[in-house]
């Protein structure tokens, strides 16, 4: 077995697709991660923003949840119904081009892959925070951490969605099941603590309050970035295809667990929060540690099962970026099938992937995890509005489809449905924005277009090819003639040699253009007569002529481009045949011990050149 056989898996076969298939167990974590660790820094991205109100934002958190706990609940009817009406995959991209038109569908497009690409970069960087949170020390290497865990991440997803399943099946089960025993445990001891439990370690105090009350502008920035706890909903209804059969109610089930789970999870912790009065700390303050760290501390103290929560939440959140790697492939296929995407992003893989949209996520995600240095608060005012844009287009291209589609009794109740959804999301969208613009949303505003307009240019390129290669006529056999041959000789050796057999093959009108400095020694003239023209003369040949062109600047590249474009324009109709020798060397890095002006003259003559130019590698081996 070859080391890439070890590292990402034997090739499977097209036939093997169904073996790959997976069920409800798998499908939690490999679409369901991003949006059960939300439930990790959600609480906390919302009650930050209330810091200033001191111990007093405990309650404004918990009605904050609450209303997202609302929210949730809107949205998984809506996509439970866009599983059922697209199994073959109802992603925000596809249900709003199908039923609302291209110009939306790009914008759920690009909202969808910013969306993914922030939820890897912002679940790595939570899962490397709660790490920091446990072990300080690591703070300065936060980055470094990032790197190498989305490197593991990317290698792991390159075996594919079954194997991807298996291997986070355990971390997933870790991470839910200390997180209910933390609530279950918390919920005990405060009923009989009275709802007035005491925290069983020490743990900071609520910074002081600078503010008496709190204003709408406040609040809505709090419930705006508490709304990044709903992100990954989606992934079940974009990822359907992955699913054995019964497709449909594997897919529907998988989200029901997943919705179900991450409400326990977002309200217990609001619930402790609120009943052992913990406020967040200060993302900036030396000894940070996030909100669940300081739940945990309250509750078991700083022994075994704190290390061992926290090392739950660390893998979790770290691999949630999973949900990413299993959707975005899926989603820039979709894209590229409509030719707004390069169709590379088509292409499956050695493990049945559409592996270049992993590679793209990868280098995404590096990009800006390091822009941001890998903290999570940097990267949270980015985040939710992609995941809130999609959401509305997809609630509103489902009403849509149901209006269109037959009459039938339910009808009404699922446009109802969806229209809510619709609604829902749509003003969230609004309040997120706006609340956010500031902190950094005005970033992912901006790159919605900017996508856009990319995918634009990509699509007007596949149509002019389109337009260009489309030929249903006859093969035309009128005026056909010999190319005029022009071989770029340096030297006369056994490279060229096989060059010029090759060209008299072609054609009998050959050129060989040798470029002269005044600092060579020798010339190809010295012996032309002796090594070129003697052989050819006594086997009655045409005879190839040699065309010397001085370069007292000592340029090679510039005068054999000048010669070839003028000889083409000097001869309508004729097919200019340029043959290129060149040395191909065994291992890559021999090739830095030679000169590249074939690789440069090769590029120039198909930026350059014209229908009528014709290149023809010579290759000699060593």
């Amino acid at each position: 077995m070859s080391l890439t056989d070890s590292i990402i898996g034997r090739p499977l076969a097209t036939s093997e697709e169904r073996a790959e298939h997976i069920g409800v167990a798998a499908g939690i974590p490999i679409f369901g991660l991003d949006g059960l660790t939300s439930a990790a820094y959600g609480p906390e991205a919302a009650m930050t923003l209330l810091i200033p109100l001191g111990i007093g934002g405990v309650e404004y958190g918990w009605r904050i949840i609450g209303a997202i706990l609302i929210l949730l609940a809107i949205v998984y009817f809506s996509y439970r119904q866009t599983i059922a009406a697209y199994p073959g995959g109802g992603g925000s991209y596809t249900v709003a081009s199908e039923n609302l038109g291209e110009k939306p569908g790009l914008l759920a497009a690009a909202a969808l892959m910013i969306d993914y690409i922030l939820t890897a970069a912002v679940g790595i960087s939570a899962g490397v925070t709660a790490l920091t949170s446990a072990v300080p020390s690591l703070q300065p290497h936060t980055l470094m951490i990032c790197l190498i865990i989305l490197v593991i991440l990317a290698l792991v997803n390159m075996r594919g969605v079954k194997d991807t399943g298996t291997a986070f099946m355990l971390p997933t089960f870790l991470f839910v099941s200390t997180l209910l025993a933390l609530i279950v445990v918390g919920m005990w001891k405060t009923i009989h603590a009275g709802g007035h439990p005491m925290a069983m370690a020490p743990i900071p105090a609520a910074l002081p309050a600078t503010v008496g009350t709190l204003g709408t502008w406040m609040l809505l920035k709090a419930f705006a970035s508490g709304c990044a706890a709903m992100t990954g909903v989606e992934a079940v209804s974009n990822g359907v295809m992955a699913f054995g059969e019964p497709r449909v109610q594997r897919a529907q089930r998988t989200l029901t667990v997943i919705i179900g789970i991450l409400m326990v999870l977002l309200f217990g912790i609001a619930y402790l929060a609120k009943t052992y009065r913990i406020m967040p700390m200060d993302p900036d303050a030396a000894q940070f540690q996030s909100l669940l760290s300081l739940l945990v501390t309250a509750v078991f103290g700083r022994g075994w099962f704190y290390f061992l929560t926290m090392g739950s939440v660390l893998l979790a959140l770290a691999l949630s970026a999973n949900t990413a790697f299993a959707d975005f492939p899926r989603l820039t296929r979709a894209i590229a099938l409509h030719d707004y995407l390069p169709h590379v992003f088509i292409l499956r893989g050695r493990r049945l992937l559409y592996s270049h949209g992993i590679y793209a996520l990868t280098a995404f995600t590096a990009v800006i995890l390091i822009l941001f240095g890998g903290v999570t608060d940097r990267l949270i005012p980015l985040y939710a509005i992609g995941a809130f844009l999609a959401f509305t287009l997809s609630q509103a291209g489902m009403v849509v489809h149901w209006k269109k589609g037959e009459a039938h009794p339910g009808r009404g109740w699922h446009m109802f449905v969806n229209g809510i959804g619709a609604v829902a999301t749509g003003l969230t969208t609004i309040v997120v924005l706006v609340a956010k613009f500031r902190a950094g949303a005005w970033v992912t505003a901006l790159l919605v277009p900017v996508l856009i307009g990319i995918m634009w240019v990509v699509k007007r390129h596949y149509s002019r090819v389109r337009r260009e290669m489309a030929d249903m006529t006859p093969l035309n056999l009128v005026n056909l003639q010999e190319p005029i041959v022009v071989i770029p000789m340096a030297r006369w050796d056994r490279i060229t040699e096989k060059a010029m057999r090759f060209g008299l093959l072609l054609s009998k009108e050959i050129k060989v253009v040798h470029v002269h400095s005044d600092d060579e020694e020798g010339s190809l003239e010295e012996i032309w007569e002796e090594h070129v023209m003697a052989p050819i003369k006594k086997e009655g040949l045409q005879e190839p002529e040699l065309v010397t062109i001085l370069s007292n600047y000592r340029f090679i590249v510039n005068p054999l481009m000048d010669y070839i474009l003028t000889l083409e324009e000097k001869n309508p109709g004729r097919k200019v045949a340029v043959l290129l020798p060149e040395l191909v060397v065994r291992h890559w890095w021999e090739n830095a011990l030679h000169n590249q002006r074939v690789q440069l003259l090769k590029l120039l003559l198909l930026v350059k050149g014209n229908q009528r130019i014709v290149v023809v590698n010579i290759p000699w081996y060593l």
